[in-house]
């Protein structure tokens, strides 16, 4: 099967179903990262990851790494630092700052180079894209960033610069987002941080499903505005 290259003039992406099995997901590669060609992408369960400098690639894997928000783990480690710790939450008060923050922790390297930050940047300001904050007194701390689907967020990075900063980011999101109607946030690929988290793999074609059952879903309008977030409460979902 071959690698599609992407049209100047169209945002149009192939289907999922037609991406590489090796290397696993691999869909397109080309175009840009406007807001319309970004927007189409994620509509279609498709993402961008690429070195900086090398050309734009698109993904599609199978299978696919979801978090169900009503289902995430909390260890009993966990649960005692999310009661003791003095973090406060935040968001959409920093979008830029998290996505740096995203970019320098990645030492071996990292894919948020100036044309993502611009991309990512760009969809905050259209109000898609969205960032949860993580503060130790004024000192931004941890957070992640991703971009909005109705019913469906999808997760793109993740910083933690003090103790379990990221994963207080995750839960406290996880909390705020099934309570105004989101049901599922997409990883993307597993990995050992968000497999402890509760992730899980399911298949690309119900991944597909359920982005477009939950993708028209309206959230209140007042659910992305800049606030503060309580706390997770890890009394009501103990793990």
């Amino acid at each position: 099967m071959r690698l599609v290259h992407l049209l100047a003039d169209s945002v149009a992406f192939p289907h999922p179903e037609t991406a590489l099995g090796h290397p696993n997901g691999l869909l397109a590669m080309g175009g840009d990262l406007s807001p319309s060609r970004l927007l189409a992408a994620y509509r279609s369960g498709i993402f961008p990851w690429f070195e900086t400098g090398g050309p734009i690639l698109w993904w599609s894997p199978d299978p696919r790494a979801v978090l169900l928000p009503t289902e995430r783990h909390i260890s009993r480690s966990m649960r005692r630092f999310l009661r003791q710790t003095s973090y406060r939450y935040t968001l959409n008060r920093a979008f830029e700052q998290v996505i740096n923050g995203c970019a320098e922790q990645r030492i071996e390297g990292t894919w948020i180079g100036p044309l993502v930050k611009q991309g990512y940047l760009q969809l905050h300001e259209l109000g898609h894209a969205h960032s949860i904050e993580v503060w130790s007194g004024d000192q931004l701390v941890g957070g992640m960033y991703g971009v909005a689907m109705g019913g469906l967020f999808c997760g793109e990075s993740m910083f933690s610069r003090s103790l379990n900063a990221s994963k207080c980011a995750v839960m406290t999101f996880c909390q705020y987002f099934t309570r105004n109607g989101g049901e599922l946030i997409d990883c993307q690929v597993l990995n050992p941080h968000t497999a402890s988290l509760g992730a899980k793999e399911i298949p690309r074609r119900q991944f597909l499903q359920q982005l477009s059952l939950l993708s028209p879903r309206q959230l209140p309008p007042e659910c992305w505005q800049p606030q503060d977030l309580p706390p997770h409460d890890v009394i009501c979902h103990p793990s």
